[in-house]
């Protein structure tokens, strides 16, 4: 059977005109496909969490995961994912020797999925993911973390972080930054501009980023060292 060209295929349906009927089927169609993809991947576990709470699953992209392992570079301890989707940055966290490192997600098709995407790297058994709420998930003993959450959070996110994390934590903040804590470095731009923050005494400290663009990385110190 001849495989279709996608470039005529496109020419073809922008030289088309849609009628009425084919038009309210398109329409139809994409409103069900918009709908499914929620239902499935989306919708799971979010009403039992209040609104302003809720966190809708956007993936990674490979340059983000990059820049967050650049900024977690040289480090060890315990890594854990605020709301870990698929599971990527667990998994590449990992392989770069941070461990334990562990995931929490709510939503329980996506944790299905970071499941298998570690049973097919071979290291089901060497990760975890938890299907809980990340506002319930213990941060007492984990010396890494990582979110990418939206900005709407981001005020609660802080208290819990500075309650819970030990010294010589680091935080690793993807797409928004942590809104009144100053970074100790910043990776990337856009979308993909990534912020890491260090606590000490008890809460957040650092000079802020020499520049929004800055790839400079600066090594912070080893929690598990001594």
């Amino acid at each position: 059977m001849e495989q279709d060209d996608p470039d005529e295929a496109l020419t073809e349906l922008r030289e088309r005109r849609l009628g009425a009927l084919e038009l309210l089927q398109v329409a139809a169609g994409s409103g069900l496909a918009a709908y499914a993809v929620w239902a499935l991947l989306l919708q799971p576990g979010f009403r039992r969490v209040p609104l302003r709470l809720q966190v809708p699953y956007v993936g990674a992209s490979v340059r983000q995961v990059e820049h967050v392992l650049s900024l977690l570079k040289g480090r060890s301890g315990k890594l854990v994912d605020l709301g870990s989707g698929d599971g990527r940055i667990v998994l590449a966290a990992h392989k770069c020797g941070l461990r334990p490192a562990v995931g929490y997600e709510l939503n329980p098709w996506l944790v299905g999925l970071a499941r298998l995407h570690a049973w097919r790297a071979g290291c089901a058994g060497s990760v975890s993911y938890h299907r809980e709420d990340l506002w319930k998930a213990s941060l007492r003993d984990c010396h890494n973390v990582c979110v990418f959450l939206a900005p709407s959070v981001l005020p609660l996110l802080e208290s819990k972080l500075q309650v819970e994390l030990p010294e010589g934590a680091r935080v690793v903040s993807g797409r928004f930054p942590l809104p009144t804590w100053r970074p100790v470095a910043v990776v990337g731009e856009g979308l993909d501009r990534v912020w890491a923050y260090d606590i000490h005494n008890g809460g957040p400290a650092g000079p802020a980023a020499p520049a929004p663009s800055s790839t400079s990385v600066p090594r912070a110190p080893d929690p598990q060292a001594g």
